[in-house]
Protein backbone atom coordinates (compact mmCIF):
# COMPACT_ATOMS: atom_id res chain seq x y z
CA UNK A 1 0.00 0.00 0.00
CA UNK A 2 1.00 3.63 -0.33
CA UNK A 3 0.94 4.25 3.42
CA UNK A 4 3.09 1.29 4.46
CA UNK A 5 6.91 1.68 4.24
CA UNK A 6 8.13 -0.50 1.44
CA UNK A 7 10.65 -0.71 -1.33
CA UNK A 8 10.64 -4.48 -1.85
CA UNK A 9 9.13 -5.87 -5.03
CA UNK A 10 7.74 -8.99 -3.39
CA UNK A 11 7.65 -10.98 -0.18
CA UNK A 12 10.32 -13.26 -1.64
CA UNK A 13 12.78 -10.39 -1.96
CA UNK A 14 12.05 -9.33 1.62
CA UNK A 15 12.62 -12.93 2.77
CA UNK A 16 16.05 -13.19 1.11
CA UNK A 17 17.13 -9.81 2.49
CA UNK A 18 16.04 -10.81 5.98
CA UNK A 19 17.86 -14.12 5.78
CA UNK A 20 21.03 -12.38 4.61
CA UNK A 21 20.77 -9.99 7.53
CA UNK A 22 20.36 -12.87 9.98
CA UNK A 23 23.45 -14.59 8.51
CA UNK A 24 25.58 -11.49 8.92
CA UNK A 25 24.40 -10.96 12.48
CA UNK A 26 25.32 -14.57 13.29
CA UNK A 27 28.82 -14.12 11.86
CA UNK A 28 29.20 -10.94 13.88
CA UNK A 29 28.23 -12.74 17.09
CA UNK A 30 30.79 -15.46 16.37
CA UNK A 31 33.55 -12.91 15.74
CA UNK A 32 32.74 -11.10 18.99
CA UNK A 33 32.75 -14.38 20.93
CA UNK A 34 36.17 -15.32 19.51
CA UNK A 35 37.51 -11.87 20.33
CA UNK A 36 36.35 -12.09 23.93
CA UNK A 37 37.76 -15.62 24.26
CA UNK A 38 41.13 -14.55 22.86
CA UNK A 39 40.96 -16.78 19.78
CA UNK A 40 42.92 -15.34 16.84
CA UNK A 41 42.58 -16.73 13.32
CA UNK A 42 45.39 -15.42 11.13
CA UNK A 43 46.58 -16.75 7.77
CA UNK A 44 50.00 -15.45 6.78
CA UNK A 45 49.56 -14.52 3.15
CA UNK A 46 45.82 -14.04 3.24
CA UNK A 47 42.83 -16.32 3.41
CA UNK A 48 42.00 -15.70 -0.25
CA UNK A 49 45.48 -16.76 -1.36
CA UNK A 50 45.10 -19.92 0.72
CA UNK A 51 41.81 -20.69 -1.03
CA UNK A 52 43.41 -20.18 -4.45
CA UNK A 53 45.60 -23.22 -3.77
CA UNK A 54 42.55 -25.46 -4.23
CA UNK A 55 41.31 -23.58 -7.32
CA UNK A 56 44.44 -22.85 -9.35
CA UNK A 57 42.64 -22.97 -12.70
CA UNK A 58 40.03 -20.46 -11.64
CA UNK A 59 42.78 -18.19 -10.22
CA UNK A 60 44.84 -18.62 -13.44
CA UNK A 61 47.92 -19.64 -11.48
CA UNK A 62 50.32 -22.52 -11.64
CA UNK A 63 51.56 -24.28 -8.55
CA UNK A 64 54.96 -22.63 -8.90
CA UNK A 65 53.46 -19.14 -9.22
CA UNK A 66 51.21 -19.75 -6.28
CA UNK A 67 54.14 -20.98 -4.20
CA UNK A 68 56.14 -17.83 -5.02
CA UNK A 69 53.30 -15.60 -3.88
CA UNK A 70 52.78 -17.68 -0.77
CA UNK A 71 56.43 -17.43 0.22
CA UNK A 72 56.65 -13.75 -0.68
CA UNK A 73 53.86 -12.92 1.77
CA UNK A 74 56.03 -14.43 4.54
CA UNK A 75 59.25 -12.68 3.59
CA UNK A 76 58.97 -9.49 5.59
CA UNK A 77 60.53 -7.83 8.60
CA UNK A 78 58.86 -5.23 10.81
CA UNK A 79 59.94 -3.25 13.86
CA UNK A 80 58.07 -0.69 15.94
CA UNK A 81 59.69 2.65 16.65
CA UNK A 82 61.06 3.87 19.96
CA UNK A 83 61.18 7.50 20.99
CA UNK A 84 64.54 8.55 22.33
CA UNK A 85 66.51 5.98 20.32
CA UNK A 86 68.81 7.07 17.55
CA UNK A 87 66.75 7.99 14.46
CA UNK A 88 63.61 6.71 16.17
CA UNK A 89 64.20 2.96 15.74
CA UNK A 90 66.87 0.66 17.20
CA UNK A 91 66.07 -2.54 15.26
CA UNK A 92 65.70 -1.10 11.73
CA UNK A 93 67.63 2.15 11.51
CA UNK A 94 67.39 4.51 8.55
CA UNK A 95 69.67 7.53 8.46
CA UNK A 96 68.73 10.84 6.80
CA UNK A 97 71.07 9.91 3.93
CA UNK A 98 69.03 6.75 3.23
CA UNK A 99 71.38 4.12 4.74
CA UNK A 100 69.48 1.12 6.16
CA UNK A 101 70.92 -1.11 8.88
CA UNK A 102 69.39 -4.00 10.82
CA UNK A 103 70.23 -5.04 14.38
CA UNK A 104 70.98 -8.78 14.26
CA UNK A 105 70.08 -11.10 17.16
CA UNK A 106 72.80 -12.88 19.11
CA UNK A 107 72.71 -16.20 17.12
CA UNK A 108 73.29 -14.21 13.89
CA UNK A 109 75.81 -11.71 15.24
CA UNK A 110 78.64 -13.33 13.26
CA UNK A 111 76.95 -12.23 10.00
CA UNK A 112 77.22 -8.54 10.87
CA UNK A 113 79.26 -6.33 8.52
CA UNK A 114 79.35 -3.34 10.90
CA UNK A 115 80.03 -2.73 14.54
CA UNK A 116 77.52 -3.35 17.34
CA UNK A 117 76.11 -6.45 15.56
CA UNK A 118 74.50 -4.42 12.78
CA UNK A 119 74.09 -5.43 9.15
CA UNK A 120 74.16 -2.53 6.70
CA UNK A 121 72.32 -2.99 3.41
CA UNK A 122 74.19 -2.15 0.23
CA UNK A 123 71.30 -0.08 -1.21
CA UNK A 124 69.94 3.28 -0.10
CA UNK A 125 66.30 4.28 0.22
CA UNK A 126 64.42 7.55 -0.20
CA UNK A 127 60.84 8.58 0.48
CA UNK A 128 59.08 10.55 -2.24
CA UNK A 129 55.89 11.00 -0.20
CA UNK A 130 56.23 13.10 2.99
CA UNK A 131 59.98 12.84 2.91
CA UNK A 132 60.46 16.15 4.71
CA UNK A 133 58.10 15.14 7.49
CA UNK A 134 59.90 11.81 7.91
CA UNK A 135 63.27 13.57 8.06
CA UNK A 136 62.06 15.93 10.78
CA UNK A 137 60.92 12.99 12.91
CA UNK A 138 64.12 10.96 12.71
CA UNK A 139 66.32 14.00 13.31
CA UNK A 140 64.33 14.61 16.49
CA UNK A 141 64.72 10.91 17.51
CA UNK A 142 60.96 10.39 17.50
CA UNK A 143 59.47 6.93 16.97
CA UNK A 144 59.15 5.65 13.38
CA UNK A 145 58.04 2.08 12.55
CA UNK A 146 59.48 0.30 9.50
CA UNK A 147 58.44 -2.72 7.47
CA UNK A 148 60.56 -4.43 4.79
CA UNK A 149 58.59 -6.66 2.41
CA UNK A 150 58.87 -8.26 -1.03
CA UNK A 151 56.58 -7.55 -3.98
CA UNK A 152 56.77 -10.71 -6.07
CA UNK A 153 54.90 -9.24 -9.03
CA UNK A 154 57.31 -6.31 -9.39
CA UNK A 155 60.33 -8.25 -8.13
CA UNK A 156 61.32 -5.49 -5.70
CA UNK A 157 61.85 -5.02 -2.02
CA UNK A 158 60.10 -2.09 -0.36
CA UNK A 159 60.60 -0.29 2.94
CA UNK A 160 57.54 1.35 4.47
CA UNK A 161 57.74 3.97 7.22
CA UNK A 162 54.85 4.77 9.56
CA UNK A 163 54.37 6.95 12.61
CA UNK A 164 51.59 8.11 14.89
CA UNK A 165 50.29 11.60 14.37
CA UNK A 166 49.61 13.82 17.36
CA UNK A 167 46.07 14.35 18.56
CA UNK A 168 44.27 17.10 16.69
CA UNK A 169 44.08 20.22 18.86
CA UNK A 170 40.91 22.24 19.08
CA UNK A 171 40.93 26.01 18.82
CA UNK A 172 38.33 28.50 20.12
CA UNK A 173 35.52 29.18 17.71
CA UNK A 174 36.18 32.91 17.81
CA UNK A 175 39.77 32.37 16.69
CA UNK A 176 38.66 30.16 13.82
CA UNK A 177 36.15 32.79 12.63
CA UNK A 178 38.47 35.78 12.99
CA UNK A 179 39.81 35.82 9.42
CA UNK A 180 36.73 34.54 7.63
CA UNK A 181 35.61 31.13 6.45
CA UNK A 182 35.50 28.90 3.40
CA UNK A 183 32.11 27.23 3.05
CA UNK A 184 32.15 23.82 1.38
CA UNK A 185 29.12 21.99 0.01
CA UNK A 186 29.70 18.25 -0.36
CA UNK A 187 28.22 16.56 -3.44
CA UNK A 188 28.44 13.19 -5.13
CA UNK A 189 31.16 14.23 -7.59
CA UNK A 190 32.64 17.56 -6.44
CA UNK A 191 33.18 20.06 -3.63
CA UNK A 192 31.58 23.49 -4.11
CA UNK A 193 33.50 26.13 -2.12
CA UNK A 194 33.12 29.86 -1.58
CA UNK A 195 35.32 32.31 0.35
CA UNK A 196 33.54 34.54 2.90
CA UNK A 197 35.01 37.32 4.99
CA UNK A 198 34.50 37.68 8.74
CA UNK A 199 31.22 39.56 8.18
CA UNK A 200 29.74 36.81 6.02
CA UNK A 201 30.15 38.58 2.66
CA UNK A 202 31.13 36.41 -0.35
CA UNK A 203 34.54 37.28 -1.79
CA UNK A 204 35.53 36.54 -5.38
CA UNK A 205 34.08 33.71 -7.44
CA UNK A 206 33.02 30.19 -6.40
CA UNK A 207 35.38 27.27 -6.83
CA UNK A 208 34.76 23.60 -7.56
CA UNK A 209 37.00 20.62 -6.89
CA UNK A 210 35.95 17.50 -8.79
CA UNK A 211 36.63 13.85 -8.02
CA UNK A 212 35.64 10.56 -9.64
CA UNK A 213 34.36 7.80 -7.36
CA UNK A 214 34.56 4.96 -9.87
CA UNK A 215 37.05 2.13 -9.78
CA UNK A 216 38.74 0.40 -6.89
CA UNK A 217 38.70 1.56 -3.28
CA UNK A 218 42.32 2.73 -3.46
CA UNK A 219 41.55 4.74 -6.60
CA UNK A 220 38.54 6.40 -4.97
CA UNK A 221 40.54 7.21 -1.85
CA UNK A 222 43.30 8.76 -3.95
CA UNK A 223 40.79 10.93 -5.81
CA UNK A 224 39.32 12.19 -2.53
CA UNK A 225 42.79 12.98 -1.16
CA UNK A 226 43.65 14.88 -4.34
CA UNK A 227 40.45 16.95 -4.19
CA UNK A 228 40.96 17.72 -0.49
CA UNK A 229 44.57 18.75 -1.17
CA UNK A 230 43.41 21.22 -3.81
CA UNK A 231 40.78 22.57 -1.41
CA UNK A 232 43.31 23.04 1.40
CA UNK A 233 45.84 24.78 -0.86
CA UNK A 234 43.17 27.19 -2.13
CA UNK A 235 41.98 27.84 1.44
CA UNK A 236 45.47 28.81 2.55
CA UNK A 237 45.82 31.14 -0.43
CA UNK A 238 42.59 32.86 0.63
CA UNK A 239 44.17 33.67 3.99
CA UNK A 240 41.52 32.05 6.23
CA UNK A 241 42.10 29.60 9.06
CA UNK A 242 38.93 27.47 8.99
CA UNK A 243 36.66 25.51 6.67
CA UNK A 244 32.92 25.16 7.23
CA UNK A 245 31.32 21.88 6.16
CA UNK A 246 28.01 20.13 6.69
CA UNK A 247 27.78 17.46 9.36
CA UNK A 248 26.26 14.90 6.99
CA UNK A 249 25.29 11.45 8.20
CA UNK A 250 23.28 9.11 5.99
CA UNK A 251 23.46 6.00 8.18
CA UNK A 252 19.69 6.00 8.73
CA UNK A 253 18.52 7.68 5.51
CA UNK A 254 20.15 5.53 2.83
CA UNK A 255 18.12 2.38 3.48
CA UNK A 256 15.59 0.94 1.11
CA UNK A 257 12.83 1.36 3.66
CA UNK A 258 13.49 5.12 3.78
CA UNK A 259 13.55 5.94 0.06
CA UNK A 260 11.73 2.96 -1.42
CA UNK A 261 12.51 2.24 -5.08
CA UNK A 262 14.20 5.54 -5.80
CA UNK A 263 17.30 3.80 -7.05
CA UNK A 264 19.00 6.85 -8.52
CA UNK A 265 18.43 8.87 -5.37
CA UNK A 266 19.76 6.06 -3.18
CA UNK A 267 22.83 5.77 -5.40
CA UNK A 268 23.36 9.52 -5.16
CA UNK A 269 23.28 9.46 -1.35
CA UNK A 270 25.43 6.35 -1.09
CA UNK A 271 27.96 7.87 -3.49
CA UNK A 272 28.66 10.88 -1.30
CA UNK A 273 31.92 10.16 0.58
CA UNK A 274 30.74 11.30 4.00
CA UNK A 275 32.77 8.84 6.09
CA UNK A 276 36.03 9.12 4.14
CA UNK A 277 35.57 12.85 3.81
CA UNK A 278 35.37 13.42 7.57
CA UNK A 279 38.40 11.28 8.35
CA UNK A 280 40.56 12.61 5.52
CA UNK A 281 39.58 16.25 5.82
CA UNK A 282 40.17 16.45 9.58
CA UNK A 283 43.58 14.76 9.42
CA UNK A 284 44.80 16.62 6.33
CA UNK A 285 43.52 19.97 7.60
CA UNK A 286 45.33 19.44 10.92
CA UNK A 287 48.58 18.85 9.01
CA UNK A 288 48.03 22.12 7.12
CA UNK A 289 47.21 24.10 10.26
CA UNK A 290 43.53 24.63 9.38
CA UNK A 291 40.43 24.13 11.52
CA UNK A 292 37.15 22.43 10.62
CA UNK A 293 33.76 23.82 11.68
CA UNK A 294 30.84 21.39 11.23
CA UNK A 295 27.37 22.91 10.96
CA UNK A 296 23.81 21.68 10.77
CA UNK A 297 22.97 20.79 7.12
CA UNK A 298 19.26 21.62 7.45
CA UNK A 299 17.90 23.79 4.60
CA UNK A 300 21.32 25.01 3.45
CA UNK A 301 20.66 24.20 -0.20
CA UNK A 302 17.12 25.56 -0.21
CA UNK A 303 17.85 28.80 1.67
CA UNK A 304 21.11 29.36 -0.17
CA UNK A 305 19.32 29.05 -3.50
CA UNK A 306 16.58 31.40 -2.29
CA UNK A 307 18.74 34.17 -0.85
CA UNK A 308 22.14 34.01 -2.61
CA UNK A 309 21.89 32.44 -6.05
CA UNK A 310 20.19 35.32 -7.86
CA UNK A 311 22.08 38.23 -6.18
CA UNK A 312 25.50 36.69 -6.95
CA UNK A 313 24.67 35.79 -10.56
CA UNK A 314 26.10 38.22 -13.11
CA UNK A 315 27.22 38.29 -16.72
CA UNK A 316 30.66 37.04 -15.72
CA UNK A 317 29.68 34.73 -12.85
CA UNK A 318 27.37 31.75 -13.02
CA UNK A 319 25.96 30.54 -9.73
CA UNK A 320 24.52 27.07 -9.20
CA UNK A 321 22.46 25.71 -6.36
CA UNK A 322 25.56 24.07 -4.88
CA UNK A 323 27.56 27.31 -4.98
CA UNK A 324 24.76 29.14 -3.18
CA UNK A 325 24.63 26.33 -0.61
CA UNK A 326 28.35 26.80 0.11
CA UNK A 327 27.65 30.47 0.94
CA UNK A 328 24.86 29.41 3.30
CA UNK A 329 27.15 26.89 5.00
CA UNK A 330 29.90 29.46 5.41
CA UNK A 331 27.54 32.04 6.94
CA UNK A 332 26.16 29.46 9.35
CA UNK A 333 29.70 28.48 10.36
CA UNK A 334 30.48 32.16 11.01
CA UNK A 335 27.42 32.50 13.20
CA UNK A 336 25.47 34.76 10.82
CA UNK A 337 21.93 34.14 9.57
CA UNK A 338 21.70 32.67 6.10
CA UNK A 339 19.30 35.19 4.63
CA UNK A 340 20.52 38.43 3.13
CA UNK A 341 19.73 41.92 4.39
CA UNK A 342 16.15 43.10 4.07
CA UNK A 343 15.23 45.65 1.39
CA UNK A 344 14.65 49.30 2.44
CA UNK A 345 11.16 50.77 2.60
CA UNK A 346 9.69 52.75 -0.26
CA UNK A 347 9.65 56.53 -0.47
CA UNK A 348 7.57 58.56 2.00
CA UNK A 349 7.26 55.61 4.40
CA UNK A 350 10.35 56.06 6.54
CA UNK A 351 13.15 58.52 5.79
CA UNK A 352 13.07 58.59 1.99
CA UNK A 353 15.20 55.45 1.55
CA UNK A 354 17.98 56.48 3.94
CA UNK A 355 20.37 53.51 4.16
CA UNK A 356 20.44 51.10 1.27
CA UNK A 357 19.69 48.17 3.56
CA UNK A 358 18.16 47.64 6.96
CA UNK A 359 20.24 44.94 8.62
CA UNK A 360 18.84 43.35 11.75
CA UNK A 361 21.35 42.58 14.44
CA UNK A 362 22.01 39.00 15.57
CA UNK A 363 20.13 39.58 18.86
CA UNK A 364 17.28 41.66 17.48
CA UNK A 365 13.83 40.17 17.92
CA UNK A 366 11.79 39.89 14.78
CA UNK A 367 14.66 39.29 12.39
CA UNK A 368 13.48 35.73 11.85
CA UNK A 369 9.82 36.66 11.86
CA UNK A 370 9.11 35.76 15.50
CA UNK A 371 6.05 36.95 17.35
CA UNK A 372 6.32 40.53 18.64
CA UNK A 373 6.66 41.03 22.41
CA UNK A 374 3.58 41.18 24.59
CA UNK A 375 2.33 44.69 25.44
CA UNK A 376 0.11 45.91 28.27
CA UNK A 377 -2.53 46.91 25.78
CA UNK A 378 -3.35 43.29 24.97
CA UNK A 379 -6.53 41.95 26.53
CA UNK A 380 -4.71 39.19 28.41
CA UNK A 381 -1.39 40.95 29.01
CA UNK A 382 -1.60 40.70 32.83
CA UNK A 383 -2.14 36.95 32.71
CA UNK A 384 0.79 36.31 30.33
CA UNK A 385 3.32 38.80 31.69
CA UNK A 386 2.34 38.86 35.38
CA UNK A 387 2.24 42.67 35.44
CA UNK A 388 -0.21 44.21 37.95
CA UNK A 389 -1.75 47.56 37.27
CA UNK A 390 -0.98 50.27 39.85
CA UNK A 391 -3.93 52.60 39.15
CA UNK A 392 -7.51 52.40 38.09
CA UNK A 393 -8.51 53.35 34.60
CA UNK A 394 -9.65 56.89 33.95
CA UNK A 395 -13.26 57.84 34.66
CA UNK A 396 -15.85 57.32 31.99
CA UNK A 397 -17.27 60.16 30.01
CA UNK A 398 -20.81 59.24 31.12
CA UNK A 399 -22.25 59.48 34.58
CA UNK A 400 -23.74 56.04 34.45
CA UNK A 401 -20.39 54.30 33.84
CA UNK A 402 -18.46 56.31 36.40
CA UNK A 403 -16.71 54.39 39.18
CA UNK A 404 -16.03 55.46 42.76
CA UNK A 405 -12.58 55.23 44.28
CA UNK A 406 -12.29 54.15 47.94
CA UNK A 407 -15.58 54.55 49.89
CA UNK A 408 -18.96 55.16 48.32
CA UNK A 409 -19.11 58.56 46.70
CA UNK A 410 -22.08 60.04 44.92
CA UNK A 411 -21.39 62.05 41.83
CA UNK A 412 -23.00 65.56 41.97
CA UNK A 413 -25.70 66.21 39.47
CA UNK A 414 -25.27 69.11 37.12
CA UNK A 415 -27.18 72.30 38.02
CA UNK A 416 -29.90 73.42 35.74
CA UNK A 417 -30.70 76.99 35.00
Amino acid sequence: TKRAPGGYRSRGEWFHKSRRLATLEHRLDEARAEYQAGVVQVVRGGRRLLGNRHHLEAAQLTETQWRQRWEAQRWFMAADGESGKRFGNETIRVTPDGEVSVKLPAPLAHLANSKNSRYVLSCEVRFQHRGAEWRDRIEGNRAVAYRIHLDDQCGRWYLTAAWTKPVVKTVPLEAARAQGMVGVDTNADHFAAYHLDAHGNPVGDPRRFFYDLTGTADHRDAKIRHAISQLLHWTKRCGVQAIGIENLDFTTEKTREKHGRKKKFRQLISGMPTGNLKARLVSMAAESGLSIVAVDPAYTSMWGDEHWRKPLTSTTRKMSRHDAASVAIGRRALGHPIRRRTAPPHDDQSDRRGHRTAQAGPGARGREGTRPPVTDRAHDARHRTGIQRTREPSASNTVRDARSSGSEHQMPLPHTV
